[in-house]
Parts: C-alpha cells; structure tokens; sequence
C-alpha cells in the first residue's frame, strides 16, 4: 500500500510515515515523563498521604485550565477509591466558593508554572482557613512552591507538543501522580471489592461486585426437582417443564445427590435407546457443581464457564436446593467481564 493519500481537491499528500512518527514521538516523551516520577515518589509524597490520612475533612482540589481538568479527573477517582473529594474552580473562590472549604480539609493546588495568577490569589485565603496546602507542581522552585506546606513534583523535561506550548506530558504526570495517590490512600484505608461496589451500585461493574446469587435465582416452584426414584418419563416432564434444561436430583432428606441435564440425556442415548426403565439415580450426574445463596452472582458465571455448564444448583446450609441460576440470566444482567 502507499504511504501516502492525493487529495484531488487541494492536491496536497499525506505521509503515512510522518503521522506515524509523530504519534510515537508524542508517546515516547509522554511515557519518558511518566518514568521520571518514579525517582519523585519520595519523603514529600509520603508526608502528603499521611497528611491527608489525618484529615477529618475532604481534599480539596484546584487548578485552572487543562490542570483544572486533570484536578477534576483527581476527585472523581478519590471519589470512586474511598477518599472524599471536591474540585474547586479558584476564580469561583474568589468569588464566594471558598465558603465550600473547611479548616479539617487539605487542598492540593495543581500548575504547571507554580505561579498561576489565580491560585496564588487563592493561597493567602487559604492560609486564613488554616488549610494544609499541598502543590503539585511542574516548578519545585517556584513562589508557589514557597506557600504550600508539601511540594509534589511533578516537573518534565518536554510537552509533546512541538512548540512547548499545549500542556502534554505535564498533565500525564500530573494524572499519574493524583493516581499515585489515591492508591496509596486506598491502600492505607484497607478498601476493598465490597467498598468499591458500594460506590459504584450502577452498571456491570456494580452489578459484578455486589449481586447475590439469592437476588436472581429461580426459586419455589421454579426450581427443577425429582426424588432420585422418580422415573424417566416424569424426570424428563420436570426438566422440560422448568424450561432450563436441567433438573436437580433429591434423596429422601431432601439432599442434592446429582443433576440431570440434556447432556446426560445425550450421552445416555449414545449407549441404548430405551431409556424407559431407568430412573433419577440412574441417569443423573453425582455430585454436581454448585453454589450458595450468599456468594457473588459473578463467581456463579465464572465456575459455570470454568466448568463448561449452564446450569448450577444453589443450596442451603443442609445442602438442599433453594435455588438454581441459569448461564443466560448471568450474561445477560452484563457480569461477564469485557
């Protein structure tokens, strides 16, 4: 194929190789900024977690333009790991939001220049408050770097931009350190799966973390259930009534000894063609898969796929069925994972 495109129109070409270029270019350095803050996860980085451990309060975060941005996508992944956040716009807080901030907050003030007019308007209020102030700064000897109370460096040596001009690699290791954060921060909380999906209710992540097998099993008389003496005729009613292509099997407790499912009908088959005389026992699969009431609908879809089946049987505490769980229902409530 050729390199390059005519455009017949304005007669100009287009070289492949030089947008592909372009594109690596602007990866390397972005990734090279990125490596960089490995030596800058130091004393500072670790004074501003414990900082924000103490608090009572939330963190503040703020910063304007594309540093703004990275700021709000700071808060939303705080938010989602644990740690209460806001962003504040600092032109609004000189305008009347500075009412949002509390003294048991520490605000994180994010530029790239470390002397952005309006957040350095913004400090002495904050001072007032007797906020913590912590800089993430792309100018460790900056006068902003001289009024925060904790520096975060994260200076690089290039933008991707060809003109020094568009913030780039700057607001990557700005992302990359508000992510440095709100790990550790996570980390130190102890939060876990079940916290995590306590904050995120909607969606397939939701869904994944915190539905119970008991919220959509098939239940009462849904469920497919024959004594392990019931005969292959009515066996064979009971699991084409229910519909699921499968039935569980019972002793006279009530205990789960086995399934039958179309594939153990099948296979049957393949050995003789009158199944007439056989019963439950004779037919069905011992000691099947399956699961409790309690567990995680998603762990039901994993074993299923792990064991090639689309049916599993849940039982109680005295291993008798109260429930059954269909392949289909799981995929389709969206917990398989993309």
């Amino acid at each position: 194929m050729e390199d390059f495109i005519r455009d017949p129109k304005k007669n100009l070409v287009t070289d492949f190789d030089k947008i592909i270029s372009t594109g690596k270019e602007v990866i390397r350095v972005e990734a090279e900024a990125v490596s960089n803050l490995f030596g800058k996860i130091n004393l500072g980085f670790a004074e501003a977690v414990d900082l924000i451990m103490r608090s009572e309060g939330r963190v503040v975060l703020t910063g304007v333009g594309k540093s703004g941005l990275i700021a709000r996508k700071i808060v939303a992944t705080m938010n989602s790991t644990g740690t209460p956040a806001i962003y504040l716009h600092p032109t609004d807080a000189l305008h009347g939001d500075l009412g949002m901030v509390r003294k048991e907050d520490v605000v994180i003030l994010l530029s790239k220049s470390g002397a952005t007019e309006e957040l350095m308007m913004l400090i002495p209020m904050l001072k007032r408050l007797k906020v913590p102030l912590i800089g993430m700064l792309g100018d460790i000897r900056s006068r902003m770097a001289n009024q925060v109370d904790i520096v975060l460096d994260v200076e690089v040596s290039e933008e991707a931009c060809p003109y020094d001009l568009a913030p780039t690699a700057s607001t990557t290791a700005s992302l990359v350190m508000g992510d440095a954060l709100s790990v550790a921060l996570l980390k130190l909380r102890g939060f876990t799966e079940q916290d995590f999906a306590m904050l995120h209710p909607g969606g397939s992540l939701g869904k994944r973390l915190s539905l119970r097998i008991s919220e959509i099993m098939y239940t009462g008389d849904d469920i497919p259930v024959v004594h392990e003496k019931t005969s292959f005729k009515d066996s064979i009613l009971e699991i084409t009534s229910k519909r699921l292509g499968v039935t569980c099997v019972v002793d006279d407790s009530g205990k789960l000894r086995g399934v039958i499912t179309d594939g153990d009908l099948r296979r049957l088959l393949e050995r003789t063609t009158d199944l007439s005389p056989l019963c439950a026992e004779e037919m069905m699969t011992e000691n099947p898969k399956r699961v409790k009431p309690g567990q995680l609908a998603s762990l039901a879809l994993q074993k299923m796929e792990s064991y090639k089946i689309t049916c599993l049987p849940v039982t109680d505490k005295d291993d008798k069925p109260v429930g059954i769980v269909h392949l289909h229902d799981l995929v389709n409530l969206g917990l398989r994972q993309r």
